[in-house]
C-alpha cells in the first residue's frame, strides 16, 4: 500500500546517473531546478534589455522590476556596510537573486524547492561567512577581535562576554542556514497538508 506523505516533495530524485568511483555526479531534480532558475534569470535579463543588449532610457516593465530589486539591495547594503561596501554588491545581489528565484520556483505546484535542503543553505551561509571574515581581517587586522568585547567592559566581565560572543558569532552561519531551510520545509509541508484536505 502506497501512502503519500507531505515530505515526499523534498526527495532528491536522480534523473541521469553518472558516477566516477565513489563520487556521484548524477543529474537530479535539484540540478534541473537550479539550471532552470539560472535560465529564467538570464531570460528575464534579456527581456529587460533592448535588441542591442542595452537598457532602455524609458524602462520597460521587466527593466523596472530589475531596477527596483537593484536599488533595494543596494540601499540595504549601503545602510548596513556604508559606501565602501559597494564593491561587494555583485556577490550580495547574486546571492539575493538566487535565493529569490529558487523560492519563487519552489512555489510552483509540483516543482522542487532547492532551498529546502540544508546542504545548499549551509554552503551559501558558510561561503559568505568565510568571505566576510577574510575581508574583516584584511581591512581591520587585529581590531576584528573587538567584536567579541564591547568597549568599556571591565576585565571581569570579559571572561563572561567573550565566550558568549564568540560562540554566537561562530554559530551564525548555522543558525541562518537552518532558519531558511526550516522556513522553506515547514511552509511547503503546511501547503501540502492544507492542499490534501481539499
Amino acid at each position: 500500500m502506497f501512502i503519500a506523505t507531505p515530505l515526499e516533495q523534498f526527495q532528491i530524485i536522480p534523473i541521469c546517473l553518472f558516477r566516477i568511483g565513489s563520487l556521484d555526479f548524477s543529474i537530479s531534480n535539484g540540478t534541473i531546478i537550479i539550471c532552470s532558475g539560472l535560465f529564467f534569470f538570464v531570460c528575464l535579463l534579456f527581456m529587460a534589455c533592448n535588441l542591442d543588449g542595452n537598457l532602455h532610457v524609458v524602462p520597460s516593465r521587466w527593466q523596472f522590476l530589475f531596477e527596483v530589486l537593484y536599488e533595494t539591495v543596494l540601499g540595504m547594503l549601503v545602510d548596513n556596510v556604508g559606501s565602501r561596501g559597494q564593491k561587494y554588491f555583485p556577490f550580495i545581489f547574486s546571492v539575493f537573486l538566487f535565493v529569490l528565484i529558487a523560492n519563487v520556483i519552489g512555489l510552483v505546484p509540483y516543482s522542487f524547492t532547492v532551498t529546502s535542503h540544508l546542504i545548499l543553505t549551509f554552503s551559501l551561509a558558510l561561503t559568505t561567512f568565510v568571505g566576510i571574515n577574510i575581508i574583516c581581517v584584511r581591512e581591520h587586522g587585529f581590531h576584528v577581535f573587538s567584536l567579541f568585547l564591547p568597549p568599556g567592559s571591565s576585565l571581569g566581565l570579559a571572561f563572561l562576554l567573550v565566550p558568549i560572543e564568540l560562540v554566537s558569532y561562530i554559530f551564525r552561519p548555522i543558525s541562518l542556514s537552518v532558519r531558511l531551510f526550516a522556513n522553506m520545509m515547514a511552509g511547503h509541508t503546511l501547503l501540502k497538508v492544507i492542499a490534501g484536505f481539499s
